[in-house]
């Protein structure tokens, strides 16, 4: 990740100098990014199993809050992270994006894992997005199936180290007019409408991933995803045999005990 990072025009030895007579010198800047990277407060919420290892990252084994984002808040109007934790299906796509809407500015996105990166294994399952970058922007990708605590550890550093070189003149949420709403998809009877937000992805032009291992296998497998609006009709009674009714009919009574 290449950043610029901020830097104070005040020389390094004065400000050393002036930090033993208790006189900090910084800028407003660093001041403010400071301030927010210190306190990343995540979205409580998990998609599948690697929900399990963000658990683990906020517990006292890897302790998260020697980060200062052991807050989670179970609000979307009080977070200013989301980790996207796991395989986000076509019906559970629409209220991510809904949740990441409602969330102020300024606000990041992590993906933790395969599955919400590109589809993992689950890729050429009809149900499954490939990838939740098709509808909300990401800031860190979390490669792995699923990652270790080490890895959201990781990932939460370089979030912050991205915070730390953003500046308040040149940062997006406080120019004029902006309106960072993404368009919410809708679950319909062949999976999403639209598939993709064009305003945030764009479908490669070369199918690299066909090139390399061809075309999927789809043996026992549905291509799309089943029309849930059609009423499947009943199924119909079939009559029985006529020698079979005329041998019921004819049979005579069985006798009752003891007579």
């Amino acid at each position: 990740m290449a950043l610029t990072k901020n830097t104070s025009t005040v020389d390094d030895g004065l400000k050393s100098e002036l930090e033993k007579k208790g006189i900090v010198v910084t800028s407003m800047n660093q001041l403010y990014n400071w301030g927010r990277r210190s306190s990343i407060w995540p979205m409580q919420f998990g998609l599948a199993c690697c929900a399990i290892e963000m658990i683990a990252t906020a517990c006292a084994r890897y302790d998260l809050a020697r980060f200062g984002a052991e807050l989670f808040r179970a609000s979307p109007r009080q977070a200013d992270l989301m980790i996207v934790s796991g395989t986000v299906t076509k019906k559970m796509a629409p209220q991510v994006v809904r949740l990441y809407n409602q969330m102020p500015e300024p606000k990041y996105v992590i993906t933790m894992g395969a599955c919400a990166i590109a589809g993992g294994p689950f890729i050429d399952g009809y149900n499954v997005l490939r990838g939740i970058d098709r509808f909300i922007p990401v800031d860190v990708h979390l490669p792995g199936c699923p990652p270790r605590p080490e890895a959201l550890l990781y990932g939460i550093m370089e979030l912050q180290r991205k915070i730390d070189s953003q500046s308040i003149e040149k940062t997006p949420w406080y120019q004029e007019g902006l309106k960072r709403e993404y368009l919410v998809p809708e679950f319909g009877p062949h999976g999403l409408i639209p598939k993709y937000n064009p305003e945030i992805w764009q479908p490669r032009e070369k199918d690299c991933r066909t090139e390399k291992y061809g075309q999927p296998i789809m043996v026992g497998k549905k291509t799309k995803a089943p029309n849930l609006d059609v009423t499947p009709a009943p199924a119909a009674v079939r009559p029985a045999a006529p020698a079979a009714a005329a041998s019921i009919a004819a049979k005579p009574p069985e006798p009752k005990a003891g007579t």
